[in-house]
């Protein structure tokens, strides 16, 4: 088969929006290449939002705020919509404050953010507050991709509201697939796509990311790269029959125990590699569980977080 020869060209474009034709393919190629760069757009890239908030006079979600209009799930709902541009990948999360002690409408460019964070939808109203109301919240924003429920995130803090939060910057994507004619040959397809962003990537990027992204994946098909082992080994190895014992094996309560099995922590040895700040984390955890654990492996010898 002969290598593909064909054009991207880009017919409308907007700030958050634009149309590709990507012409001529060989037949089938256009559901092909429609299909996956779809898929990848949708599902695949980066991008940064709230997964918790904490609120100032309120435990819990199914709360009012005295002098707010909206209640507080109107209030989370609305900063799930916030959307964050970043100079790239949020690796820790980050926090952002809202303070408004005036009456009137809370809008998202309110967000007091650290340098390099910046709001792409500054006019979203959040709540509006009456006369004499005060609104003190602090929200946790962190990077990553596709959807993340609430269930994912558990919190010893009083107060603090997980929520789910969905990543893409991508909104929407259509494509459409016609015949195009090639000299006197009529068999060929014309692919177009159209895609929609939140403003916080264009979608030339968001494009041309996808694109990379699939490429990754097919690179490793014609070169696989083989995940280094020995470098775990070496670690296990260092414990002894130890690091070979499961969670449940080191007389923690079958609660812990149950929980680290389902966020994949199963040995010793995984204990040893995890950070306790990620242990935390897992649901049904907290800082007495780590306690817990902690005294569970002194027991057998090993030093936790070490």
């Amino acid at each position: 088969m002969n290598e593909p020869m064909f054009e991207v060209k880009q017919e409308k474009t907007s700030t958050n929006y634009a149309k590709y034709i990507i012409s001529p393919l060989e037949q089938g190629y256009g559901d092909t290449l429609g299909n996956s760069l779809r898929r990848v757009l949708l599902t695949s890239l980066a991008g940064a939002g709230v997964v918790s908030v904490k609120i100032a006079g309120v435990k819990h979600q199914f709360s009012t705020l005295s002098g707010m209009k909206e209640d507080v799930v109107e209030f989370i709902l609305n900063l799930k919509k916030v959307r964050f541009s970043t100079q790239s990948f949020l690796e820790k999360p980050i926090k952002g404050k809202i303070s408004i002690k005036e009456a009137g409408e809370v809008k998202a460019k309110d967000i007091i953010l650290p340098a390099g964070v910046k709001v792409a939808n500054p006019e979203l109203i959040l709540v509006t507050l009456s006369k004499g109301a005060k609104l003190e919240a602090e929200t946790e924003i962190v990077g990553g991709v596709g959807y993340s429920p609430s269930e994912d995130r558990t919190s010893g803090t009083i107060g603090q509201i997980p929520m789910d939060a969905s990543f893409s910057p991508v909104v929407r994507v259509n494509y459409k697939v016609e015949e195009t004619r090639v000299g006197r040959f009529t068999n060929y397809d014309k692919l177009t796509l159209e895609v929609w962003t939140d403003g916080t990537i264009s979608p030339k990027d968001a494009l041309f990311s996808s694109a990379k992204i699939l490429v990754s994946y097919f690179n490793q098909v014609i070169s696989p790269k083989k995940r280094a082992k020995e470098a775990q080994k070496e670690e296990v190895d260092t414990l002894g029959a130890v690091g070979k014992l499961s969670v449940e094996e080191i007389g923690l309560p079958t609660r812990v125990a149950n929980a680290l099995g389902k966020a994949g922590y199963e040995t010793v040895s995984d204990l040893i590699k995890a950070k306790k700040e990620d242990l935390v984390k897992v649901r049904n955890l907290g800082e007495k569980s780590i306690k817990i654990i902690s005294i569970a492996l002194a027991q057998k010898g090993v030093k936790f977080g070490e």
